[in-house]
């Protein structure tokens, strides 16, 4: 068997299965939404008696009128990494900007370029990303409320208007908190004062729903906390790059569970767990709302009109008695998807990075690469320490495949020499081909044996390197100022290229011709492709390729010195 075939066919699959799942992603058959105006306040979850403000009737759920208020309606925060607003109407965050992490970089190098041949360098959006967003094309909310059950005065939703203080926030220096309270009371002497605390250099917002009950009967009910977002399409991303983008949910039962935009168009999630939490996540950012802990939760879905998405909770209920007060109290995460501090916020928040069915290995490659950083400072350097980590770690398996492929290309001008003998007759060139191998002492599957069993842990390493947002406009050196952006001058690619060509040339040739015609091009194919990756993948590939050579030149040099000393 010829295992250039067989490296052929499994590559062939492989590429199959990644086109057929581009197509279904970009043409394949949508659901149809459900069109529902309802206010959305706790899903299907039997709640029947939700208390209205007296516009949510005319409003529906989630409709981004907060777009369109006056200027006095929005209150303005803030912090060391937030820029956001808050919406009086419900409390609802929106156009929430993430200061530190703007959606394009200069690159230095590149400017300098453009200027030695006269020319202005393209222009960079810097503008931070914005991921509450109020614009209906981008709609992503963040929601509270409360829901009162029969018998209790009414209580606010996400469409009460509350009353603020003031209408501009700002953490100032040396203040490691921002406190912003909002309050709403009705006629009946119930009062609910909705605070959000912001804290410097934090990603999560406490949120507190604190009810004052002055009337003279007690007061139950329960609170929700929600996000509402339109279809996410992140225009930005590689199209050679292919993210997952949607509802999750995380419980202690079923662990970390994703909802697919078109699974909550179908039906309506219904969940309860103790602790657990809910969110929408994106190529290298995620919301999340955490509610408390020890109490059992209730996780829901909804698709609305106009490509709109739910996804929440709701708390137990709570009783608050006359001239008595109580309280609700969740936390929202909202930011970049940096590992160890979403490990510290609630249990399984980590994996909103997603390494699907390859967790188990990608977790420690990150680990490792998280590490090397600390001692480096330097992503670009901790990708190559990664890389020799991991050829130390396979060592004998690619010396065993480095000593299979250079037996086979010891052997490879009497296989050429079989099949001009036996041209004609295939099936005899299979017997003494066979014949040879035995006599050899050579597996042809030897060379590909050992590196099928690494294909974990590359895939794992490359879904690592896509999903870690550290790696974003992370700096390596000289013109490779952003790790996860493709190479501006495409040389990276080019010596990829280069490195995959001499690894080509010590391996055993096919002694099929037309085998031998399409290995050729695989150098100029790959380097194609790699010219659209980014940086930091090609860089990897560039450092594997050249230790592999490194080993295969020695290993097949080894046995060529054997062969001849034995003869």
């Amino acid at each position: 068997m010829d295992n250039i075939r067989f490296v052929l066919v499994m590559a062939m699959l492989m590429i199959s299965y990644m086109l057929w799942e581009a197509w279904q992603i970009d043409y394949g058959p949508k659901p149809r939404a459900i069109v529902s105006d309802k206010p959305i306040v706790a899903g299907d979850a039997g709640l029947s008696n939700v208390q209205q403000s007296p516009d949510a009737a005319q409003t529906p759920a989630g409709q981004p009128t907060a777009q369109a208020v006056a200027a006095d309606r929005v209150v303005k925060v803030k912090t060391d990494v937030y820029e956001l607003e808050i919406d009086v109407e419900g409390g609802t965050l929106r156009n929430l900007d993430l200061l530190n992490y703007p959606h394009e970089k200069t690159n230095t190098v590149v400017q300098k370029a453009w200027a030695l041949i006269g020319l202005p360098a393209p222009e960079k959006n810097l503008a931070p990303i914005r991921l509450f967003d109020s614009n209906p094309e981008n709609l992503f909310l963040a929601q509270t409320g409360l829901v009162a059950n029969q018998n209790s005065s009414s209580a606010p939703d996400h469409h009460a208007v509350f009353s603020a203080e003031r209408t501009d926030y700002t953490l100032a220096d040396g203040q490691d908190q921002l406190i912003v309270p909002l309050t709403w009371t009705n006629e009946q002497g119930l009062r609910v004062v909705k605070t959000f605390t912001f804290s410097r250099g934090s990603y999560a917002v406490d949120v507190e729903q604190k009810i004052v009950n002055q009337s003279a009967t007690a007061w139950s009910g329960r609170q929700y906390e929600q996000l509402l977002r339109v279809e996410h399409s992140d225009k930005s991303n590689n199209n050679f790059i292919r993210t997952y983008s949607g509802g999750v949910i995380y419980t202690d039962k079923e662990k970390f569970k994703k909802v697919k935009y078109e699974e909550m168009t179908e039906d309506n999630l219904a969940v309860s767990a103790t602790g657990g939490w809910s969110g929408f996540i994106q190529h290298y950012f995620a919301a999340a709302w955490i509610p408390a802990a020890d109490q059992e939760n209730h996780y829901y879905t909804k698709a609305l009109n106009d490509a709109r998405y739910v996804i929440g909770s709701y708390s137990p209920d709570v009783n608050v008695q006359p001239n008595s007060e109580g309280s609700f109290k969740t936390k929202l995460f909202v930011g970049p998807k940096i590992q160890p501090v979403m490990e510290a916020l609630a249990p399984g928040l980590e994996l909103t990075v997603d390494y699907s069915w390859l967790t188990v290995i990608a977790k420690p490659i990150y680990w490792l690469l998280n590490e090397i950083h600390g001692y480096i400072g330097n992503w670009g350097l901790a990708i190559m320490g990664v890389t020799l980590f991991i050829k130390l770690l396979f060592f004998k398996l690619s010396k065993a495949s480095y000593q299979s492929m250079a037996k086979m290309r010891k052997i490879q001008p009497r296989l050429k020499d079989l099949q001009e003998r036996y041209a004609d007759d295939r099936q005899r060139f299979n017997t003494e081909m066979m014949a040879m191998y035995k006599k050899e002492k050579v597996n042809p599957l030897g060379g590909c044996l050992p590196i099928m069993v690494q294909i974990p842990v590359f895939i794992s390493l490359y879904w690592v390197l896509i999903e870690t947002v550290e790696l974003r406009q992370a700096d390596f050196a000289l013109w490779i100022q952003d790790l996860s952006a493709q190479d501006p001058f495409y040389l990276l690619p080019i010596v990829y290229g280069i490195t995959m060509k001499i690894q080509q040339s010590l391996n055993p040739a096919p002694i099929d011709p037309l085998q031998a015609q399409v290995m050729k091009m695989f150098p100029i194919v790959f380097t194609v492709f790699f010219l659209f990756f980014p940086s930091g993948l090609v860089l990897y590939w560039i450092c594997n390729n050249s230790l592999s050579i490194l080993q295969q030149w020695y290993i097949t040099k080894h046995v060529l010195e054997e062969d001849a000393h034995a003869h």
